[in-house]
């Protein structure tokens, strides 16, 4: 007798069911037994961060810790902002023997002193995710004797030139390209009744960084390192050229807002406010891309100010001077690795630059994330220049390239007072590099 269908139909039905059930069983197993290992697995527990970062800088950087969590549940990272005494925390903490899980160092130099004294651990494994989001300039700046130690993850851009928008209109002049350009715009600028250049010369670090601009341009990237560690001397010729340069700025009284006394008195946001207000009392300013920030004048970007690259000198490529904040791990755990490897990502920069005041070197992130046009042109040129180079100043003794009155500062001051005495001036600061190196200070 035959097997009715519907019994056979039902039957076939029952075994898929269990079937599935079975499978789903399995499923569920799998899973759980997954999830186990992966928790196992999964890095877990506590950094303690030291930072340079305070006010809103800090409140932007938990953004970018509060990224990580969302990817690493399990790893806590406790930032402890510190500010600009960060150097003499760190140095007392690393001869206490406790020194903090992680930081971000400003002073390049400090980083070659600690990873040179072995308190810094190798950050090699971050090597691959580095390279894949940055160029190799980039990540030269992170290495200290052949060895990865860390990466820049702020930056802020050095190499750019602020003028007046109305200032350049009178006088008929559009935003230079070159150095024989600038130039000629000054005179014109100055023809029309404004003095070109406003010079921040109270506060010495602005003429270095002038100087450093000038430099990196006619002698090249592997000069520029070598000054920087006192590897060649400053009575070299290199230097003499970039100095007799940078006198066709600063040579001219007439050229500088105030003249050579006006210039010498003048600190850094009041050499941004002659610039940017209306009417303006000079037309170019020389700085970085924080210049718009230090203004204390109502000034619209497009409208009383813009932006333009250092020019090219002797047809050099596009060069970057750059401050920056290095990442450095003074201990070695999973979830060290994890943060650090994090930091390299495009999401990691994403998260900090929708706020504005960063700038990085990261090339995988997308520009459109930068709040506004000015500060998207600015950060492009960093990631994308064919060469980059830490400020200068920031890689010596802070004696010599970073104290007020003396070294490098109070000497490029009596630079701008005698324009002429290249050759004296070369000579007073090879003396107090060769002292500051010899100190270690």
């Amino acid at each position: 007798m035959s097997m009715d269908p519907r019994f056979s139909t039902a039957r076939r039905a029952r075994r898929a069911a269990v079937a599935l059930a079975l499978a789903a069983l399995a499923l569920t197993a799998v899973t759980a037994a997954f999830a186990r290992t992966t928790a196992a697995t999964a890095p877990s527990g506590t950094i303690t961060f030291d930072g340079v970062w305070t006010g809103q800088e800090a409140q932007h950087f938990q953004a970018v810790i509060n990224a990580f969590h969302k990817q690493y549940p399990h790893v806590n990272v406790q930032y402890k902002p510190v500010g600009d005494n960060l150097p003499t925390v760190l140095a007392t903490a690393v001869a206490g023997g406790r020194p903090p899980d992680m930081a971000d160092i400003a002073q390049p130099g400090l980083v070659k002193q600690f990873a040179r004294k072995r308190v810094l651990k190798p950050i090699t494994y971050a090597r691959p995710a580095l390279a894949a989001n940055f160029t190799p300039s980039w990540l030269r700046l992170g290495t200290v004797d052949g060895k990865l130690y860390g990466f820049v993850f702020k930056a802020s851009n050095k190499s750019t030139v602020w003028y007046s928008v109305p200032a350049f209109r009178n006088a008929g002049v559009k935003p230079p390209t070159t150095w024989a350009q600038l130039l000629a715009a000054g005179k014109r600028i100055r023809l029309s009744g404004v003095p070109p250049y406003s010079i921040g010369g109270a506060d010495g670090w602005t003429l270095t960084d002038l100087f450093e601009n000038i430099y990196l341009r006619q002698a090249g990237a592997t000069k520029y390192e070598l000054l920087s560690e006192h590897k060649l001397k400053w009575t070299d010729p290199s230097v003499a050229r970039a100095l007799e340069t940078m006198r066709e700025i600063v040579g001219n009284a007439a050229n500088m807002v105030g003249g050579t006394s006006g210039a010498l008195q003048t600190d850094f946001p009041t050499s941004v406010n002659n610039v940017f207000q209306t009417p303006p009392k000079g037309a170019v300013v020389f700085e970085g891309d924080f210049v718009p920030g230090v203004a204390t004048v109502k000034a619209r970007a497009g409208v009383d100010y813009n932006e333009f690259a250092f020019p090219s000198i002797d047809r050099s490529k596009p060069m970057v001077e750059i401050g920056g904040d290095t990442i450095v791990a003074f201990h070695d755990t999973p979830a060290i690795r994890a943060f650090v490897k994090f930091l390299a990502t495009p999401r990691a920069a994403a998260a900090w630059a929708r706020f504005g005041g960063f700038a990085t070197g990261n090339r995988k992130m997308s520009p459109s994330v930068y709040p506004n046009a000015t500060t998207r042109k600015t950060a492009a040129a960093i990631a994308h220049a064919k060469a980059v180079e830490f400020d200068m100043s920031d890689e010596q003794p802070s004696a010599f390239g970073a104290t007020v009155g003396q070294g490098e500062w109070g000497l490029f001051q009596s630079f701008l007072r005698a324009p002429s005495n290249v050759r004296g001036i070369q000579r007073q600061l090879e003396a107090a590099a060769s002292a500051a190196y010899k100190n270690g200070t």
